[in-house]
C-alpha cells in the first residue's frame, strides 16, 4: 500500500497510508447507493401525486440539488468525508498535514466534471494510479489527497489523554498550542517510535519549545508526553 509523506506545520515529516483505488471506488459506489435511495423516495412521492411534482422544472431542479452538491456539502460538514467515505473509513486531507478548507473541497468538486464525469471516471482512475500520492486531478488542483483513517479509535488516538485526578499542569504555556499542534505531536511520536526515527522527535520538541516560548531540561520524548498531558488537562479545565 502506498504511503504519503506529509510535512506538518511544525516542519516534521510523517507518513500516512493513502487510500487505495479500491477504497475510493467502493466509497463512491456506496455514495451512489445513497443517491439511488434518495431518488427512489422521490419517485414514490411522485407516484403518490400522479407525477404532479415533476411537472415543474423548478421542483425538479431543487430535487436534484442535493445530489449535485452532495460531495461539496458533506465533505465540508464532515471534515473530508462523504457517507461512503465514512463507511470505508477514508477522508480528504491537505497534503501539508492541515485540515482541508472549503476552498479545497470546492476545487475538488468543480474538477469532478473532468475527473469523474468524462470517460466514466477513467481519468480519475488513471490519475490516482499513476500519481503515487493518491491524487486525482481535483486533488492535485486543491492540494489534497485521500488517506485511510484508523480502524479503532481510543482515547490515545484522540488529541486528548486521560489525566490523573488532581493532575497539575507542568507547562502552562500549552495554552499557546492548538488542537492541530497536539494531534501532530501525538502522530509524530507514535510513528517515530514505530520507525525508530528519534531525530523527528528531537526536531519536534525543539519546535514545540520555541512555539511555547520555554526552556526545559526534560528529555525530548518525556517533554512531549508532558505537553500532551498538560494540554489535555488544560482543555478539560476550560
Amino acid at each position: 500500500m502506498d504511503n504519503i509523506k506529509i510535512q506538518t506545520t511544525q516542519n516534521v515529516d510523517i507518513e500516512y497510508e493513502v487510500a487505495s483505488v479500491g477504497d475510493r471506488i467502493l466509497a463512491t459506489l456506496l455514495d451512489y447507493l445513497f443517491f439511488t435511495a434518495y431518488f427512489f423516495i422521490w419517485l414514490l412521492i411522485g407516484g403518490l401525486t400522479d407525477g404532479y411534482i415533476f411537472r415543474s422544472m423548478a421542483v425538479v431542479t431543487l430535487i436534484s440539488l442535493p445530489i449535485l452538491l452532495y460531495d461539496l456539502v458533506l465533505e465540508s460538514l464532515f471534515q473530508g468525508k462523504s457517507f461512503g467515505k465514512m463507511i470505508i473509513k477514508i477522508k480528504v486531507v491537505k497534503v501539508d498535514g492541515t485540515q482541508a478548507t472549503f476552498g479545497s473541497y470546492l476545487i475538488r468538486w468543480l474538477m469532478r466534471i473532468i475527473d469523474m464525469r468524462l470517460f466514466s471516471g477513467l481519468i480519475a482512475l488513471l490519475t490516482v494510479i499513476l500519481n503515487g500520492k493518491g491524487q486525482r486531478l481535483g486533488d492535485m488542483a486543491a492540494g489534497t489527497t485521500v488517506i485511510k483513517m484508523k480502524q479503532k479509535v481510543t482515547i490515545n488516538d484522540t488529541i486528548l489523554n486521560k489525566t490523573r485526578p488532581n493532575y497539575t499542569i507542568v507547562f502552562p504555556e500549552v495554552c499557546k498550542l492548538s488542537d492541530n499542534d497536539i494531534a501532530i505531536i501525538k502522530d509524530v511520536v507514535r510513528l517515530s517510535i514505530q520507525n525508530d526515527n528519534f531525530e523527528a522527535i528531537d526536531k519536534l520538541a525543539k519546535k514545540t519549545k520555541q512555539t511555547m516560548g520555554i526552556t526545559t531540561n526534560l528529555p525530548h520524548k518525556q517533554f512531549l508526553a508532558a505537553v500532551v498531558q498538560d494540554y489535555s488537562q488544560y482543555k478539560f479545565d476550560k
